[in-house]
Parts: structure tokens; C-alpha cells; sequence
């Protein structure tokens, strides 16, 4: 029970044995207690410190223990003083606290609309305050095909962070993330610590919404390092949740085997490279967006015109239109 008091073993074992024999010195101790006599004498330093034992009156020379009703009575006095001591500096710093963030508040509180976040310092700033304050959810639109170290880096504590707090996130990948062994391995670290997370062909540029209240979108989706721009007009939220839920609805769970595609059918990855195609965008343009290389990219679409039995990309809309695989243009 004396280690309550913040005794060490040995000094509870000494301070038991001298008050059950206070004429024992220390190699009395010492061999009654079975331990050495250095650890009888560094549980008596520490009694001393805590003023449990004294020098003797009597004999000059030995120490005395304090009786307990006096010695651990005044302990626990000085324990409670240096305690509310404590508590009375958390008090204060909590005020400080309290007086910083309220003044930074006052000084950095975006109005209602939109704020722009300038360079990558000040967009991932904001991130991880919105991250910290989160409640309820997080959405998440990733459309990059393979993550790099730094974004994962600068990821993987906020959403273990957000996560352990029984915060709800979602995050849509591209199908293609699959093709990368370290983007894979945090998507799937990302599931098995609760997150859900699905894939899609094609995704919307990147975005990250919490509660529902606030989004943060990058000022050029080419270039994430020139920044973002934090929306938290309600109406423009709305919309893009709504967005979201759409992509949603149609993305596929992480992890789980896509579905083949029959004879006569396209995959999901093969529909939105056509689609692409039929817009007239490069193949440059269609790696990009599937997240992919190039070389890929181009082997996806010499594939297609394999299976439609065709030579141009002008073919290829054409023959998908007819098969209605694609609506022709205008409809």
C-alpha cells in the first residue's frame, strides 16, 4: 500500500523493517530482508528525501523511522500541495491556451465562402486543423494512381489520428492504384484500420470535405503545390457531397475482385478510356486521368479497337455508338 505514496520497493521494505525493529541497522535490515545492504541504503536516501526517517536523538549517528500517523500524514500533505500546485499551472496554461487560439481565431477564421490557401505549407496547415477538429466524417476524392512518399507521410498520421476517434471516412481511389505496391499497401492499412475506401476509372479532381461543412479543393489540379481553396459556403458543399455520393454509388470496394467484363462487354477502366477518347482527349491526357503511364494508356486503347474490330479512334465511337456502349454526340 505504501507504494501509493510513490515509495520504491526498498524503501517500503526498510521503512517496514524499522519501524518493526527500530534498533536493526542497516546490515540488520539487510539481512532480514534478504537484499543488499547498497539497497537498503538507497531506500533509506529516499526515505530520508521524503523525511520518513531522521537522525536519532539518542544516537548520533543511526536513523530513526517516523511513526506513520506522522510521517505519512505529512506526505501526503506535501503530495496534495505540490498537486494542486500542478493543477493550478494546467489551469493556467489551459487559459493561455484558450487565449491564443482565440486571438488566432479572430485573426485567421475564414468568412463564409471561399478562402484561399497559398503553397503547400498553408494548404496542409489547414488540413490538419480541419483533421484535428473533425466530429462525424470525412470524404475524399484521391485521383492519383500511384501516392507519393511525402503525401502518405504527411497522410497516415491525421487518418490514424481521425480514425481513432470513431470518426467516420470514406476515400476513392483510382482503379489503378492497384498497380502500385506502396499506394496498395495504404489503402489496404487504410481499411483494416476502419476506414472504407472504393475505386473508380476515373475520378473527380482531388478533394477532402469534413462534416459535411467545409471542403478543401486544390487551386490547380495539375499542380497541388500551388495550393488549395477552402469552401464552406453550405450551398456549394452540399453540392459537392452530393457529388461525392454519386461516385460513391458507382465505385467499386477496395480489395475486392472487378468485375470481368463478357465478350461483348467493356470494363469499367475500358469504358472510361472510350469515353475519353470519343471527347477527343489525348493519350497523354487519358494516362493522366486514369492515373496511369502512358504506354498503359495506349495499350488500353489499341485493346478496345481489337475488340470492336476497328483501326481509328473515329472507328472506335462509332462502332461503341452503335453497340450502345456510348450515346451519340449531342444526345
Amino acid at each position: 500500500m505504501l507504494t501509493l505514496f510513490g515509495l520504491s520497493d526498498h524503501a517500503v521494505a526498510a521503512y517496514e523493517a524499522m519501524l518493526a525493529n527500530p534498533q536493526h541497522g542497516v546490515a540488520e535490515i539487510a539481512d532480514t530482508l534478504g537484499i543488499s545492504e547498497a539497497q537498503v541504503r538507497d531506500g533509506l536516501d529516499e526515505l530520508c528525501s521524503l523525511s520518513l526517517v531522521r537522525q536519532s536523538w539518542d544516537e548520533p549517528g543511526k536513523l530513526r523511522a517516523i511513526p506513520p500517523r506522522v510521517g505519512l500524514t505529512a506526505l501526503l500533505s506535501r503530495q496534495e500541495s505540490e498537486l494542486k500546485a500542478r493543477q493550478d499551472q494546467l489551469n493556467a496554461s489551459r487559459h493561455a491556451l484558450e487565449h491564443v487560439i482565440a486571438e488566432y481565431t479572430a485573426f485567421d477564421e475564414p468568412q463564409a465562402g471561399v478562402e484561399q490557401l497559398t503553397g503547400l505549407d498553408s494548404a496542409r496547415c489547414r488540413i490538419e486543423t480541419l483533421a484535428h477538429e473533425c466530429e462525424s466524417e470525412v470524404l475524399a476524392f484521391c485521383p492519383d494512381g500511384a501516392l507519393t512518399v511525402d503525401n502518405m507521410k504527411a497522410s497516415r498520421a491525421l487518418d490514424e489520428a481521425v480514425l481513432s476517434r470513431g470518426v467516420k471516412m470514406r476515400t476513392i481511389y483510382l482503379d489503378s492504384i492497384v498497380n502500385d505496391t506502396a499506394s496498395a499497401s495504404y489503402a489496404e492499412w487504410l481499411v483494416g484500420t476502419g476506414a472504407e475506401v472504393r475505386t473508380v476509372p476515373i475520378s473527380p479532381p482531388r478533394m477532402l470535405i469534413y462534416d459535411r461543412r467545409v471542403a478543401v479543393v486544390p487551386i490547380d489540379p495539375d499542380n497541388t503545390a500551388a495550393g488549395a481553396v477552402l469552401l464552406n459556403g453550405a450551398g456549394v458543399v452540399a453540392a459537392l457531397c452530393d457529388l461525392f455520393s454519386y461516385v460513391w454509388e458507382s465505385a467499386f470496394p477496395f480489395g475486392m475482385a472487378s468485375p470481368c467484363a463478357g465478350p461483348d462487354e467493356l470494363t469499367p477502366q475500358e469504358m472510361a478510356v472510350l469515353r475519353l477518347l470519343a471527347e477527343g482527349h489525348t493519350d497523354e491526357t487519358v494516362a493522366r486521368k486514369l492515373g496511369v503511364s502512358v504506354r498503359t494508356s495506349r495499350r488500353i486503347t489499341a485493346n478496345i479497337a481489337k475488340r470492336l474490330g476497328v483501326r481509328s479512334r473515329f472507328q472506335a465511337g462509332v462502332e461503341a455508338v452503335r453497340r450502345g456502349w456510348l450515346r451519340p454526340t449531342g444526345e
